[in-house]
């Protein structure tokens, strides 16, 4: 399993997101019912631990690729993210 590219990396930036980069955003964009019930999913549909998968995802929210593949999702986690970084 490879994350995700740098997104400077000119030879790879032409590239299309790995079926792994989809699948964390297709997780993303769902809706959990209870605590643990996200975590569970990660272990289970993608094989990664949270961490890894979190990982992923930040990475991800600063690609390129993942913004035009997804823009709702990836702009709604990047406000999420500032909110965040803004209360520290």
């Amino acid at each position: 399993m490879t994350g995700p590219r740098p997104p400077d990396d000119d030879a790879d930036s032409a590239a299309p997101l790995s079926d792994q980069e989809r699948a964390v955003l297709a997780l993303e964009r769902r809706s959990w019912p209870g605590p643990g019930a996200k975590e569970r999913a990660i272990r289970e549909d993608l094989g990664i631990s949270p961490v890894r998968y979190y990982q992923l995802l930040n990475a991800l929210l600063d690609d390129r690729r993942a913004l035009e593949a997804d823009p709702v999702t990836v702009n709604r986690l990047r406000r999420v993210r500032d909110a965040r970084r803004g209360r520290r």
